[in-house]
This record gives structure tokens, C-alpha cells and sequence, in this order.
């Protein structure tokens, strides 16, 4: 399709003098509105103003300027069809053959904090219609929605003169695609606005652009993309490119980390904790943390909630780490880190906040909003008859801090805020409290005058007598089983303290 007539509209004029330029000098009649009919004009580019075939002005600060029939059907009506163009020829109106068009900035005025109302100024109006028209009239007429396409279509009417259907249709669905994504975002802002006390919303609304196109996904044979904006989150300061599973850790670890205020470790290995504590200084917080299970941390992701010194990079680089993160790093530290090549190395700009959490399942998608309950102490109830000593409930508290992010079923000793054993994705409860207890048994660390923390009740007394036996003297859970009499007496029985929290933290 040769281009004769062209409309140009946009607020990104990146690359637009260029791009005007070449269409004006393979013979393109150029209509365009407002700002950038005066961009054009200064650049000396031969533009008409729109109201030339209007006969209307911009009006209501320009909220009304191409919302016009002599506009929309010189981009609606159909080259092939003869009643269109006999209907075009009656009543004196021109055809468009290319539409390029972007959109007022609505996205990056909410990015920038901008007022409820200045938002509500950059919601565009005409730009959308002038892209759907034309992408449906595709067949017709060409649209460009992004500077990124000038190169392409410049490119083939260079060589060909003209714009080849396989191409209108790849522009045509890329409009489409950016008019959802436009759209999507003004209504996630109005949700957010004005059904602020809303947390699942009907419909379900998931709009991400490819940020990272991954080596691969969980295996070799599957496809990996990552949809989203990464860096909004976290810095890549070195390494290779991320992966996968990688991504599903580094998640899992920053969230961990999260939940503390004292400086903190976690180490991760395929989503669970191996090793975490907290001390009274980070290059401690890790020594503890490795000495949980060190072989399961070879090849794991440690996350930090305090700055890396070059201390504690070094003891670092003594085992093989996938993912480092930090909220920031000393220069000599990462000077030292840099020395394993491939390892990646993240700095954390702003932790997670609580979001939607969406998992396909079953043809469709189940969705839910993120595990931000907190412990509150304060709600804590004891139901044995001897309570927990105060050291008692400090470890406790750490210990269901850090099952809460453990595979369920879940079961974690700690003592003095550090691991000593973590049991994970067991079908049997009891199971992973054998799990957790070899863990230990392993690492060569004593549970004597432990604790143990559960995600969820237990649902008969056995894993109490397997949690006493391995010399725990207090246990933290939800409470909420109709054994829980069961689980309380066996608790008395050993002189074990039990607590109830009311919230239970499974983690499939």
C-alpha cells in the first residue's frame, strides 16, 4: 500500500523530525494538530493543521480536536469498497493512508506522583480512537504508535515504496496491544483512587511488558520470560544474566529478609530458607545463617538488610553463591565480590510491597493478595501450663517469622534468632519435623533448649512428641486443630511451653 496522506499526532517526539522528514520526502501530505504541527513547522517540514479539513478548531484545551467524522472516516473507510469511496468523494473528504500516534503520558504522570487532577489531564482521548480506527482499518491504513517503528516503516517504503500488508498487521496489533495497555493503567489508578479498600478486583486486570527474555525456564526445554519492571526493585550490579529459578529466589529471599528490623540473613535454595538470623551485626547475622546447613547454602541466594562490607565479602567468596543482595555495597566489597565473574550481584532498591499474587491453574488463573499478616505478640496465647521464658518467645517469634516463608508443610528450630533446622514440602507434618531434626543432626547443632515454629496446627500429638524429643522447650503455631487438647496435653506432659498465634502461614 503506497503512502500518500499522513496524520501525526504524538506527545514522544523522538526521532519524529527524521521520520517527518522522509515521509515528506517520498511525496507524503502531512496533516497534524496543535504541539506538534508547531514542532513540525519549526523544523521546516511542510505540515497542514487538521482544521484545515475540520473546518473546526482544538478546542476545551485541546480535550477536542480530532474527534471528528472528517478525520475518522478518512482513516474508517475502505480503499476496496466502492460505496466508501463514492461516499468519501460526495461529501468532499480525504483518505489517510499512515496514522502514527502516541499517547499523553498518563503512566509516567502517576510514576512522577502527579495530583489526582493533573493525572486526569494526561488521560488521552482522541489518540486512543485515532489508534483503534486505524488499527482496524488495517487494511486501509497504517499506524505507528511508537518511535521505535519509524525505522521499519521507513525502511520498506525505502525499498519498496510502500507498506506491506504482513507489516500493517504487525503494527495494527501492536497498537492494539499498547491502547490495552493504556487503558489498563487508567483504570488500575481510578481502582486505586477510588476503591482504595478493594483488594480483589472484578475483572482481573495483568498488563507487563517483557523486560528479560530468560535462557530458558525452570528446565531447558521450557521458555522463560520475565514481564515487569525489575528495576524498580532491584539493581543488577554484576554477573550474569538472571535466570529463572533465580528470580523465583531472589523473590523469595528479599521477602524473607523483609520481615526484619535487626540486621539479618537468609540464605535460600530453591525457595526455602537453609539458613537465617538475625545478630548484632550483619557480617555475624551470616556466620550464623551458614553455620544452619552450609552444604545446602552451596549454590544458594544470601540476602542482606544491612550494607556489605569488605569483611564480610570476603568470607563471602569462600563458597559458591548464585545471587548476592543487599541494600547497598562499600566499593572495596565490591571489588572483592567481582572476583567470581558469573556471580550476580543485586542491590535492593525498595523491598516488595504486598500485591496481588496470580498462579494459573486449571484453564485459569487463582489469585490472592500477598501473606502480609504479622505476629503480633501482643495476641499471642499461651495454652500450656508452663509459659515461655522471655528468651523463649523471642526465638519463637524469629522461628514463625521464618516459617512463614517455608514450603508447606513447614516446620523450623531456631535458637538465640538462628536456624538450626528447617523441614520443608513434606506431605506429613511429623515428617518434616524428622526432616528439620536430621538437618540439625547433620550440621552438627544441638537442639537442646530450642524452639520449634509450625505454618500450620498440628493435626495429631505425634509431631510434639518428636519436637520435645529432640529437646525444643517451647512451640509456636496456629492453634486450630480438633486435636489440639491432644497436642496441648503432650506439651505438658514433656513440660514444653505451646503458644497459639490464630494465623496460619501455608505456602504452597
Amino acid at each position: 500500500m503506497k503512502i500518500s496522506r499522513a496524520l501525526i499526532s504524538v506527545t514522544d517526539k523522538t526521532g519524529l523530525d527524521e521520520f517527518a522528514k522522509f515521509l515528506e520526502k517520498y511525496g507524503v501530505d502531512i496533516f497534524s494538530t496543535g504541539g506538534t504541527l508547531r514542532f513540525l513547522e519549526d523544523r521546516g517540514v511542510r505540515a497542514k493543521s487538521i482544521t484545515d479539513l475540520t473546518k473546526f478548531p482544538e478546542i476545551l484545551d485541546g480535550r477536542v480536536k480530532t474527534l471528528h467524522p472528517g478525520i475518522f472516516a478518512g482513516i474508517l473507510a475502505k480503499k476496496g469498497s466502492a460505496e466508501h469511496l463514492s461516499q468519501m468523494e460526495g461529501l468532499g473528504l480525504v483518505l489517510f493512508d499512515l496514522v502514527v500516534v502516541n499517547l499523553y503520558k498518563f503512566e509516567e504522570a502517576v510514576r512522577s506522583g502527579e495530583s489526582l487532577e493533573n493525572s486526569i489531564e494526561n488521560i488521552d482521548i482522541g489518540g486512543p480512537s485515532l489508534i483503534r480506527a486505524a488499527a482496524k482499518n488495517y487494511e486501509s491504513c497504517a499506524v505507528v504508535v511508537d518511535p521505535s517503528q519509524y525505522a521499519q516503516v521507513m525502511s520498506e517504503m525505502e525499498n519498496s515504496g510502500e507498506i506491506c500488508l504482513r507489516t500493517r498487521e504487525q503494527l495494527a496489533t501492536r497498537a492494539f496491544e499498547r491502547v490495552a495497555e493504556y487503558d489498563i493503567a487508567i483504570a488500575q489508578y481510578y481502582r486505586k483512587e477510588f476503591l482504595p479498600d478493594r483488594k480483589i478486583h472484578n475483572p482481573l486486570f495483568v498488563c507487563a511488558n517483557v523486560s528479560m527474555n530468560l535462557r530458558y525456564g525452570e528446565n531447558p526445554h521450557q521458555i522463560g520470560v520475565f514481564y515487569g519492571n525489575f528495576e524498580e526493585f532491584f539493581e543488577k550490579l554484576h554477573g550474569k544474566e538472571l535466570s529463572y529459578n533465580n528470580l523465583v529466589d531472589i523473590d523469595a529471599a528479599q521477602k524473607l529478609i523483609q520481615e526484619f528490623e535487626e540486621p539479618a540473613c537468609a540464605i535460600i535454595k530453591h525457595t526455602n530458607p537453609c539458613g537465617a538470623a538475625t545478630a548484632e551485626n550483619i557480617f555475624e547475622a551470616y556466620q550464623k545463617a551458614l553455620t544452619a546447613d552450609p552444604k545446602s547454602a552451596f549454590g544458594g541466594i544470601v540476602a542482606f538488610n544491612r550494607e556489605v562490607d569488605d569483611k564480610l565479602a570476603e568470607i563471602l567468596n569462600q563458597i559458591f553463591l548464585e545471587v548476592v543482595i543487599a541494600p547497598s555495597y562499600t566499593d572495596s566489597a565490591l571489588q572483592i565480590l567481582k572476583k567470581k565473574k558469573d556471580r550476580r550481584l543485586l542491590r535492593r532498591v525498595k523491598e516488595i510491597q504486598p500485591h496481588l499474587e496470580i498462579r494459573s491453574s486449571c484453564g485459569g488463573y487463582i489469585v490472592q493478595d500477598s501473606d502480609s499478616a504479622l505476629l503480633d505478640s501482643n495476641a499471642l496465647k499461651v495454652v500450656t501450663r508452663r509459659h515461655p521464658t522471655d528468651e523463649e518467645m523471642r526465638d519463637m517469634i524469629f522461628a514463625y517469622k521464618v516459617c512463614k516463608h517455608v514450603k508447606s508443610n513447614a516446620i523450623v528450630f531456631a535458637r538465640d534468632r538462628v536456624t538450626l533446622g528447617v523441614g520443608a514440602g513434606q506431605m506429613s507434618r511429623v515428617d518434616s519435623v524428622k526432616i528439620a531434626k536430621s538437618k540439625a543432626m547433620e550440621a552438627g547443632l544441638s537442639l537442646q533448649n530450642s524452639v520449634s515454629a509450625s505454618d500450620a496446627f498440628f493435626p495429631f500429638a505425634d509431631n510434639v512428641e518428636e519436637i520435645a524429643s529432640a529437646g525444643a522447650t517451647a512451640i509456636i503455631q496456629p492453634g486450630g486443630s480438633v486435636r489440639d487438647a491432644e497436642s496441648i496435653e503432650a506439651a505438658d506432659k514433656h513440660g514444653v511451653a505451646m503458644v497459639f498465634t490464630g494465623i496460619r502461614h501455608f505456602k504452597h
